[in-house]
């Protein structure tokens, strides 16, 4: 039985329900808050941080990244031609390029700001960092957002999918942080039509659907979040 520990709106959980999802695993989910620091949690990572994924009696497993590539060693090729790793190496090295860029890159630059501000400090305890977002932070996250946004419409471009012919691990990557931006109503759509038509592909999968269901507490969602035509 595999299981989950995740935060609903950390990128990286998201982009671990994805792939659970596109290989139609079962599985229980456990929401954590990293900032709780629980200890149960923390003997297992002692990073602290989420996602974080068991099977049965096995190791932890943690990292969206280290997720991943269990995943795909043990379920990949069961998926047959929809499995979500490349076949050939120079494809998997670009796939996990653009893995790494939207989990770190495009994380560290922009949707780490929003989700942070705008999201994570309602939950934090003030004596934690918790409360009122930073506007300067926020302005780096929107003005960052339009140079990453470009990029991603070269990409779908100039390609079928992010990384090639087909759909990889490298469209959850990026679908999930965006996912999470778009439900703050921070993606400036009209940035790049490329961009937008493939979210929309991405975003229109039945593996999308839990992700739309979430909820902030007294945080509605923007207008675009549910709506698989915006």
């Amino acid at each position: 039985m595999l299981k989950l520990y995740h935060h609903p709106f950390s990128p990286a959980s998201r982009f671990a329900r994805l792939m659970l999802s596109e290989h139609e695993c079962k599985v229980e989910f456990v929401v954590e808050r990293p900032w709780d620091r629980r200890a149960d949690f923390m003997h297992m990572n002692p990073a602290g941080t989420v996602p974080l994924m068991t099977e049965n009696d096995g190791p932890p497993l943690v990292g969206a990244p280290v997720i991943m590539e269990y995943l795909d060693e043990t379920r990949g090729y069961a998926m047959a031609d929809r499995r979500l790793m490349p076949n050939h190496p120079d494809a998997r090295a670009e796939m996990r390029r653009l893995v790494d860029w939207f989990g770190h890159k495009f994380h560290d630059e922009v949707t780490g700001y929003f989700v942070h501000e705008r999201i994570f400090k309602l939950e934090i305890p003030t004596s934690r960092g918790g409360g009122a977002p930073d506007s300067a932070i926020l302005r780096a996250a929107r003005t960052n957002i339009r140079h990453h946004l470009r990029y991603i419409g070269w990409l779908a471009g100039t390609r079928n999918w992010l990384a090639g012919d087909r759909i990889t691990y490298a469209d959850l990557a990026a679908a999930a942080e965006l996912s999470a931006i778009d439900y703050l109503g921070e993606v400036p759509w009209d940035e790049d039509a490329h961009a937008t038509a493939w979210y929309a592909r991405v975003k229109s999968r039945p593996a999308f659907r839990s992700l739309l269901a979430d909820k902030v507490p007294g945080l509605p969602a923007s207008a675009t979040y549910a709506d698989l035509d915006f």
